[in-house]
């Protein structure tokens, strides 16, 4: 399952755009969004997001 943003809790940092090793995460009006089809689920975007917006179940 690919990455989930809570919007509410994004605070458009851009931590995980630089962490994302598959380019899958994009800034769209100062949110970030994640392209599914993309998403490997490494967790990695987890890991650096500073507000836990950011969730792979």
């Amino acid at each position: 399952m690919a990455a989930q943003i809570d919007a509410d809790k994004c605070t458009g940092c851009g931590e995980c755009v630089e962490s994302c090793p598959l380019d899958a995460i994009e800034m769209q009006d100062d949110k970030a969004v994640v392209d599914e089809d993309v998403c490997g689920d490494c967790g990695a975007c987890v890991d650096v997001c500073p507000s836990e917006a950011i969730s792979v179940e």
